[in-house]
């Protein structure tokens, strides 16, 4: 379905039973609300609906050209905007990737649009700052966001002989139909440029406004996670000051809806059935 928004149009997938709980789940890069199929029959099977976006950048409709309007509180008012036109008081919040980072951001600016918080692979912003000032191994592993942040650049190495670069950063989703089917969305004219300028817009500024969260919260994170080590996940307990429960996949990369989709919907489940 197509959902008008601030003066945007999102592609939002929907699914599960009318009058179900409502589960917001927010994608990262560079992929699309798609990443979440394989994780929502489990949640459907509960009871619950599910309501997952292409967001700004990523749906055609949504892909301002100026690099500021991909600043972090503007995403974060995206969902906001996108739980009023869906008629959502309140809902449980999913986020991987980029789409944790945004989900952190719900959850501690607007406590009372969000019942839970299930935050996959990326933690709190403080956190992140805690393992780059502390970890150089961290550093390390951030270091790609340097070219991310090139205009132009990222594009061209990015997409270079039918995306290669970019297929084989996503390797970790699974068989080449499935590398494709995030990969080809991003060959589309402006697509790739509106996904790169959220690491554009970044600033530590934005991410530093990013308070403790209160919500309920569980973090799921993976040992096989080439962008996210283990300094970060372990310091994200101390951003939230409501129930926590810190989830660890062994074996698994950055990729954790498809490759772990299971374990993943079941994390979900318990926070959603444990608010307390």
């Amino acid at each position: 379905m197509r959902v008008e928004a601030r003066g945007l149009t999102f592609e939002v997938r929907t699914g599960g039973p009318e009058g179900g709980e409502p589960v917001l789940l927010l994608h990262g890069f560079p992929q699309h609300g798609g990443e979440w199929d394989e994780v929502v029959p489990a949640l459907h099977a509960a009871g619950l609906r599910t309501y997952a976006p292409d967001q700004r950048g990523y749906s055609p409709g949504a892909r301002p050209a100026e690099v500021a309007a991909y600043r972090l509180p503007k995403l974060v008012e995206d969902a906001v905007a996108l739980l009023d036109a869906l008629g959502v008081e309140a809902a449980h919040v999913v986020g991987h990737d980029w789409g944790a980072v945004v989900a952190w951001g719900l959850a501690a600016g607007h406590p009372e649009r969000v019942r839970t918080l299930t935050a996959v692979s990326v933690p709190h912003p403080a956190a992140m700052a805690h393992a780059l000032a502390n970890d150089p191994r961290q550093k390390a592993r951030s270091s790609y966001m340097l070219l991310f942040r090139q205009p132009g650049k990222a594009e061209k190495v990015l997409l270079a002989v039918r995306a290669t670069a970019l297929r084989r950063l996503l390797s970790g989703v699974g068989d080449a139909g499935r590398v494709a089917r995030y990969a080809e969305p991003m060959r589309e004219p402006g697509a790739l440029t509106g996904a790169l300028n959220w690491y554009r817009a970044m600033s530590r500024a934005d991410l530093a406004r990013t308070g403790p969260v209160a919500v309920p919260t569980t973090f799921v994170w993976s040992d096989g996670d080439v962008a996210i080590g283990r300094t970060a996940a372990e310091a994200c307990a101390a951003q939230v000051t409501g129930p926590y429960r810190f989830v660890a996949l062994p074996g698994v990369t950055h990729w954790i809806p498809d490759e772990a989709p299971a374990p993943l919907a079941e994390a979900i489940l318990a926070r959603v059935r444990n608010l307390a």
